[in-house]
């Protein structure tokens, strides 16, 4: 027990020497310690990140403009991606695009050295927290709904991009006349709404043939073709002063083959139809049944078409004022008949009924004489005398008959002179419609294959 006893305080004793020697080393022992769970566990960086912003935007002003010296202008560089052509609409001078846009822009106040903040040389802040410029476009009429990015890319330099996707519904001047081979040339213009040139600068971000050429991002599967956007720079001048402006000039073009197939090649059928019902005689009752049948075609046509022509109220389409020109010779053309027709019925009733009533007053004149010399007479005279008698009376009637007939057929042949006069006047009429209508029709064809190939040159 004694022994027990005598070991434990020697134990005891030799701990204490030994913790009283290491005394000294033990903040070098706390330091290494450290250091190994600094190896093992990784440093967080969201505190740099946090202290970069908080340093930034604690003094920064966002009502004034970035610059150190306030007469040296801010340069804004723009660009524009046409996605897609979503709407055109003729009869209200609309355009409707999904355009992505771009702005660069230096920030004098928001630069920093990116070895003091864990090399960060770029972090987002939000839009509504700094200088941002009041570029705006002139043509806009009502701009829908779209993603909204409320944030914007700073790097270590101060350079803020700021890219935005808009569904743009911007004021055209669009021209139907030569539809469905129309080109369209609609233009957004860019500039500032307060700030001249001497404050706010544009600039192309890219060049002006890469952005005139670029159709990557546009989607080529609708009704419309992208066919180039050329920019040009300028400056507007008006009494508040020279304001900068970019305009980027997005020129389309319809696809025209649905419509060549369901509007073009239908309305010359008509055409052709309704050439062919000049080979029909003049005077021919199936004509005007055929002609209204033609008719009825083309107003049903008519109404079906005025679905898919665009309207406008400046122009009308190429197509709409040919096929009102060929109706009119139709109804023209039916009128003539009709009115042919008309006369001619006429002509015949009236002759027919002058020679009834020339035949009928004829014999009623000899009845009548008849009776009135039996009467002045008094006497009735024997079958001999009355046959005697009845002879010089019945040659002066067939005289009489004679000359009246005579008279008949010359009055019959002047009516048919003049029938016949009015005949060939009509005909030649109608040959001159005919005419007319083939020179229209040739107009027609050789317009439409005209700008069929300057749509396709294009």
């Amino acid at each position: 027990m004694y022994l027990y006893y005598t070991s434990l305080a020697v134990a005891f004793h030799a701990w204490g020497t030994l913790a009283s020697s290491m005394a000294p080393l033990w903040p070098l022992v706390l330091v290494a310690a450290s250091g190994i769970l600094a190896i093992d566990t990784p440093h967080p960086r969201s505190s740099a990140l946090h202290h970069l912003t908080k340093q930034l935007l604690q003094k920064y002003r966002k009502e004034v403009r970035p610059v150190h010296n306030w007469t040296q202008a801010t340069t804004v560089y723009l660009d524009v991606f046409v996605r897609a052509v979503l709407d055109v609409d003729a009869q209200n001078q609309k355009l409707k695009t999904s355009v992505w846009y771009r702005e660069v822009w230096d920030d004098e106040f928001l630069s920093w050295n990116s070895s003091m903040f864990d090399e960060i040389s770029e972090i987002s802040l939000p839009l509504s927290a700094i200088w941002a410029p009041d570029i705006t476009i002139n043509e806009f009429v009502d701009i829908e709904r779209s993603p909204d990015l409320p944030y914007v890319y700073v790097n270590s330099s101060g350079t803020i991009k700021h890219s935005k996707s808009i569904l743009l519904v911007s004021a055209c001047s669009l021209e139907t006349y030569a539809f469905p081979f129309d080109i369209q040339n609609c233009s957004l213009t860019f500039n500032s709404i307060l700030h001249t040139v001497e404050d706010v600068d544009l600039a192309f971000l890219r060049s002006r043939e890469d952005i005139t050429h670029d159709r990557k991002e546009f989607l080529n599967d609708g009704e419309w073709e992208l066919l180039s956007v050329s920019s040009t720079y300028n400056i507007l001048q008006s009494s508040a002063g020279d304001f900068a402006q970019i305009q980027f000039n997005v020129v389309i073009r319809r696809r025209p083959l649905v419509y060549v197939v369901s509007l073009l090649i239908p309305s010359i059928f008509l055409m052709l139809v309704d050439l062919g019902s000049f080979y029909l005689p003049p005077t021919c009752h199936a004509r005007i049944v055929f002609k209204s049948s033609v008719l009825v075609g083309y107003t049903v046509f008519r109404l079906n078409m005025s679905d898919e022509v665009p309207k406008s109220a400046v122009t009308t389409p190429l197509i709409g004022v040919f096929f009102t020109v060929c109706m009119a010779f139709l109804v023209l053309s039916l009128c003539k008949s009709i009115l042919l027709v008309k006369f001619l019925h006429d002509e015949q009733c009236s002759q027919r009924e002058w020679t009834f009533l020339c035949f009928r007053g004829d014999t009623d004149a000899e009845g009548s004489r008849m009776d009135s010399w039996a009467q002045l007479t008094g006497v009735t005279e024997s079958p001999i005398c009355q046959e005697h008698q009845a002879q010089p009376w019945t040659l002066r009637e067939v005289w009489s008959q004679l000359q009246r007939i005579s008279s008949y057929f010359q009055t019959q042949d002047q009516a048919d002179r003049q029938e016949a006069g009015w005949l060939a006047l009509l005909e030649r009429f109608d040959r001159l419609l005919f005419q007319s209508y083939l020179v229209v029709l040739g107009f027609y064809t050789i317009t439409l294959c005209s700008l069929w190939v300057l749509w396709s040159g294009l």
